[in-house]
């Protein structure tokens, strides 16, 4: 199993950045797929999570953090095994490293190393 995030990098305030998780090893359509992140000396924090889309009651499903709301926006590609975050409007709190996650309640979760983001002039 691995998940496999790119993407990141140092940025201006007001930029944007998009990060990627490449996954393999599992069904990755059978799995919830989120980022989370982990600034300096705070714990790691849910950013965003999308669902698999399996369900039969409405296709995916996205949450988010209140502090990223309307800034990021997740988005999965279950063909290319890819879950995607668009990052808008960074600002110098966003800096931390991000990290992908696949979770199932059945099948258990999966973490990848993690990419550095830094916002900063």
């Amino acid at each position: 199993v691995q998940l496999v995030e790119s993407g990141g990098g140092l940025v201006q305030p007001g930029g944007s950045l998009r990060l990627s998780c490449a996954a393999s090893g599992f069904t990755f359509s059978n799995y919830v797929m989120s980022w989370y992140r982990q600034a300096p000396g705070k714990e790691r924090e849910l950013v965003a999570a999308i669902t698999s889309g399996s369900e039969i009651s409405a296709g995916e499903m996205t949450n988010y953090a209140d502090s990223v709301k309307g800034r990021f926006s997740i988005s999965r590609d279950n063909a290319k095994n890819t879950v995607y975050l668009q990052m808008n409007s960074l600002k110098p709190e966003d800096t931390a490293v991000y990290y992908c996650n696949a979770a199932s309640p059945l099948l258990g979760d999966y973490w990848g190393q993690g990419t550095q983001v830094t916002v900063s002039s």
